[in-house]
């Protein structure tokens, strides 16, 4: 499988991994990758990928509450790598938010998929960064600032029409 990374393009996308995995693994294991979403909790690595997603999830909250100035209990199981991403993501511009955290994200699988190279463990973990690349390529610049130009031109049409 070729090399995944935080920037640029994924070299392909998760139906072609899935067309590769159909003939290559079990049939259990291709249902279990075909079901995958960022929040699974089933198969290997996928458990303690679901701790952390989650541990992540929480100080996203909260520290989105805390900045709004919502009443919200901190959570009881900050991990520091966390906090202090999300951290640098609330004081960044929302794209940057989201390359910051894809970066901890793929340290954090790194880490989970260790020493394993041909197991299962690391093709969950090839196919949970090819999920967050997916994800994160739905936050283009170019996109969401010319569907922006396009609402704003509409309005100002309406508002000339006065």
């Amino acid at each position: 499988l070729p090399m995944l990374k935080t920037q640029g393009e994924p070299p392909m996308d998760y139906a072609a991994f899935l067309g590769m995995c159909k003939t290559a693994v079990s049939s259990g294991v291709y249902q279990t990758l075909e079901e995958l979403t960022v929040e699974s909790d089933k198969g290997p690595l996928l458990s303690e990928w679901a701790g952390f997603y989650k541990a992540l999830c929480r100080e996203l909250t909260y520290q989105r509450n805390v900045k709004l100035g919502r009443p919200c209990a901190i959570p009881s199981d900050r991990d520091a790598g966390i906090v202090q991403t999300v951290t640098a993501v609330n004081a960044e511009n929302p794209l940057e938010g989201e390359r910051l955290l894809l970066d901890l994200e793929f340290r954090r699988l790194d880490g989970m998929i260790g020493l394993h190279n041909f197991d299962d463990h690391a093709l969950f973990g090839y196919a949970m960064k090819l999920q967050l690349l997916e994800r994160q390529r739905t936050f283009r610049y170019e996109a969401g600032k010319r569907a922006f130009d396009e609402l704003m031109a509409g309005i100002r049409q309406q508002v000339s029409s006065l």
